[in-house]
């Protein structure tokens, strides 16, 4: 059965990246005229097209909170990590153009580096700090240009559930230097579709839920400096709650 799945997930993917050429050119034609219609077609081709995939790889999944993410300005999501399907999972639920800061490395796939660049996907090399400061520079641009964007803090995957690795505090400058709140999102289970038992895939329960956005616009220096730990430790408190809905 696991095997059904994964070249169930795979297939989708594939297609989903082969259409989305078509769907670049097309929308590069409309950027043309009107580049917000443009981001907002890319952005909802790249959003059903990973429900697709999600809907392949993953059992059920119970979202809460997405009801509290701000729809009248950008915002800076910031989550745990634990699964390369994380992405998936997230940027299915979000309903509106997000991009997301990911590992350098998928900057090498052609088709996928193309779409993840059609919604302002930016790629940091988490071994090269002058690169890493160039990534968070660019995002505080798109940010203050009303680009809502995602980045995971911990800078890796956590290889265990429920182990949290710390938070990064420059992650947090895109929202507090664009002065944008941060929304938490907690996501629990995902490393048991497929990296812990790798190649396998299975269909079992996930929750992911959006928290109450932390605002920072008027922040001291000193709340931002506890921001990071404050993010995390209501991740941590709202994963060990939202577990118990497995």
């Amino acid at each position: 059965m696991w095997v059904f799945r994964l070249a169930l997930t795979v297939i989708f993917l594939v297609l989903v990246l082969l259409v989305g050429v078509i769907e670049h050119v097309i929308t590069w034609a409309v950027g043309k005229f009107n580049p917000d219609a443009c981001l907002r077609m890319r952005s909802g081709y790249i959003r059903c097209g990973l429900k697709l995939v999600w809907l392949a790889a993953a059992g059920k999944t119970t979202v809460i909170g997405l009801d509290r993410i701000p729809t009248d300005r950008p915002v800076l999501f910031v989550g745990n990590h634990r699964s390369m399907l994380d992405v998936v999972g997230c940027g299915s639920l979000i309903p509106f153009p997000v991009g997301f800061i990911s590992k350098i490395e998928l900057e090498k796939i052609p088709l996928l580096r193309m779409q993840m660049r059609d919604i302002n996907c930016l790629f940091l090399d988490r071994k090269d700090d002058r690169q890493a400061l160039k990534v968070i520079l660019k995002a505080i641009e798109l940010v203050k240009g009303g680009q809502s964007m995602f980045i995971f803090p911990e800078g890796t995957r956590s290889k265990e559930e429920g182990k949290f690795l710390p938070f990064h505090a420059g992650s947090f400058k895109i929202a507090t230097k664009a002065k944008v709140p941060v929304v938490p999102v907690t996501i629990v289970n995902t490393g048991d579709i497929l990296e812990d038992h790798f190649p396998k895939i299975k269909a079992v329960p996930v929750v992911i839920e959006f928290g109450e956005p932390f605002e920072t616009a008027s922040m001291g220096r000193e709340e931002q400096k506890e921001l990071p730990d404050r993010v995390r430790n209501l991740i941590m408190e709202t994963y060990e709650r939202d577990r118990k809905l497995l």
